[in-house]
């Protein structure tokens, strides 16, 4: 009797595992195919100004004090790190050039898309799936609008260019937080400190991560506003697609940073 319930078991989980396995192909598909229509749609004029503005202002200002403390804080984390690594062999100088490669090329970039992606996703699947749920998708949908166009594009647009931006600024506040606890050393020439960053940061470093954030802001974008935009099952089904959309978004913006270093490295984008 034990043994048979345990194969029922067993029949079941891989039956389970089965179907999630179905459903996540078909949310594959689905975002897929969600790229196409927002690709369309974001090339057909008139553009929509007004609501682009009001998502510019709703992602990128409102998320600058959370860039902007990630990035002091990280920055001076390891600095700090860097810093007593190299006073092994007397070089505490030279963590400037180590913090301004690692802001530009890793840490900005990616520590932008956790937090600020986090935020933004989690912000734009609660909205749309609340609008969901409340079938004002469907109001849109019989006034003869487009749901894509009217609530997916602007939010994609604005985060594509938000992104950026963000991770820009936040390079510059990173280094800046580094110099200023580099100061704080007396074995640290500040002025040497800053020159080391300002000669090993290139340009071309700071397009290495920006190139990243193109990338990542659409992973944000497109995966909230999919989840959102199918929500189901009520306020249930709009934490479930909140929770979710955070998750999915940090892994796939960990997972493709990897593949896009190696990428871009081998292609000699930054290579040594």
């Amino acid at each position: 009797m034990a043994n048979g319930t345990q194969h029922v078991n067993a029949v079941w989980s891989l039956a389970g595992l089965r179907q999630r396995g179905l459903d996540d192909l078909a949310s594959l598909g689905g975002v897929g195919v969600l790229i196409a229509r927002t690709a369309r749609e974001a090339v057909r004029p008139p553009l929509e100004l007004r609501a682009l503005v009001q998502q510019i202002e709703s992602i990128g200002v409102r998320s600058m004090s959370v860039a902007f403390l990630t990035a002091v804080f990280s920055s001076m984390v390891i600095t700090v790190q860097f810093s007593d690594q190299l006073a092994r062999f007397g070089a505490k100088e030279w963590a400037g050039s180590a913090v301004g490669v690692t802001l530009a090329r890793e840490l900005g970039p990616v520590l932008t898309a956790l937090m600020v992606g986090g935020r933004v996703g989690a912000g734009i699947a609660a909205e749309l799936g609340s609008m969901a749920v409340t079938e004002q998708i469907d109001a849109v949908r019989a006034l003869g609008a487009d749901p894509v166009r009217k609530l997916v594009v602007p939010r994609v647009i604005a985060t594509l260019m938000v992104m950026p931006l963000m991770c820009a600024m936040a390079v510059v506040i990173g280094v800046l937080a580094s110099a200023g606890i580099a100061a704080l050393d007396p074995d640290v020439n500040i002025s040497y400190f800053i020159n080391a960053a300002l000669r090993s940061t290139t340009l071309s470093d700071l397009l290495f991560g920006l190139a990243k954030t193109t990338f990542f802001g659409l992973n944000i974008a497109i995966v909230a506003c999919y989840l959102g935009m199918n929500t189901r099952d009520g306020t249930v089904g709009v934490g479930q697609a909140t929770t979710k959309t955070v998750v999915v978004t940090s892994v796939v913006t960990l997972v493709s940073n990897f593949f896009m270093t190696k990428l871009f490295i081998a292609v000699g984008w930054g290579g040594a």
